[in-house]
């Protein structure tokens, strides 16, 4: 559904987006992670085709940027993170103007039903400028949708919002998927983003990272078992001669293993350790979190810059 080649620009002599390859597929909601300045915004603005690439190629779609934008602008929906409405107009004014605007047949029917999704029509009278930002956010996200368009660009969708709001908004993300529609989520709520996103991909300018939240985390854990000990001694880390043990390690109580495959090795783990004398009150895999993986990643990035 979206899909990039090298896709690249600059602002002069910096480079916002470097060399971007990657694709979203149908029905997929994918997470653009990165710090402020990572060339998240940038990205989606090119394939929203609000911004020409300097180089590379972009497909929205099946459209090509810079090539087919009408095409790609009735395809999409862009929730910004300070979303522009008319605040003296009433919410389902301004839902049928953008919606008369994108050509949709019977605007106020398409107004009613996203206002009715969003929890909006009892409010569909009152002025915008009376909402509260997480009602003003459910209204944007209802103005993204309002011409029913088979991508969504949102860019920090729960920005500022109270813990009900956001959690709102999140639900209605989540809901998107069931309609087969593609979602790139720029965030940089990283909860939200494993909450919500079949794969995540983490921009600091290029690419670094694309893969599913489990993925990333079960890549960084590298096969780390803790186990909790009742009798610690130094012995039970030196003296740990197994094939697959890479390194151990003795802080405490918790005696940590690297390099084990936790469902494969624990049992001869398990069966070498009492062998030696240990009291084994627990054995756990090493679950890191995704901000354990996004931190990690940028420390990595920063060594190589």
């Amino acid at each position: 559904m979206i899909r990039t080649e090298a896709l690249t620009r600059r602002f002069g002599d910096r480079l916002a987006v470097d060399g971007l390859t990657l694709e979203v597929r149908e029905g997929e909601i994918l997470g653009l992670l990165g710090p402020n300045g990572a060339g998240k915004t940038t990205t989606v603005r090119m394939l929203a085709c609000l911004l020409a690439p300097t180089s590379g190629r972009a497909w929205v779609g099946g459209h090509e940027v810079g090539r087919e934008a009408s095409a790609i602008r009735s395809t999409v929906g862009i929730l910004t993170e300070s979303p522009g409405f008319y605040k003296r107009l009433s919410l389902e004014r301004n839902l049928r103007y953008f919606a008369d605007l994108y050509g949709v047949s019977s605007p106020r029917a398409a107004a009613r039903r996203y206002l009715e999704r969003l929890g909006l029509w009892d409010r569909r009278t009152d002025a915008v400028a009376t909402l509260s930002k997480g009602l003003r956010q459910r209204l944007a996200l209802a103005r993204a949708l309002v011409h029913e368009p088979k991508v969504l660009f949102l860019d920090e969708p729960t920005a500022g919002l109270d813990p009900e709001s956001a959690r709102d908004v999140r639900r209605f993300i989540g809901e998107l998927t069931s309609e087969r529609r593609t979602v790139l989520l720029c965030t940089h709520n990283l909860p939200e983003a494993e909450e919500l996103c079949d794969r995540i991909a983490v921009l600091r300018t290029r690419l670094i990272a694309l893969d599913r939240p489990a993925a990333l985390k079960e890549r960084m854990s590298g096969g780390r078992v803790l186990v909790e000990l009742g009798n610690p001694r130094p012995e039970f880390a030196t003296g740990l001669h197994l094939p697959f043990v890479q390194r151990a390690s003795l802080e405490g109580n918790t005696l940590t293993v690297e390099g084990a495959n936790p469902d494969r090795d624990n049992p001869t783990l398990v069966r070498r350790l009492v062998e030696m004398g240990a009291e084994i009150r627990s054995v756990t895999r090493d679950e890191r979190t995704l901000e354990d993986v996004y931190l990690s990643l940028m420390g990595r990035d920063d060594a190589a810059g």
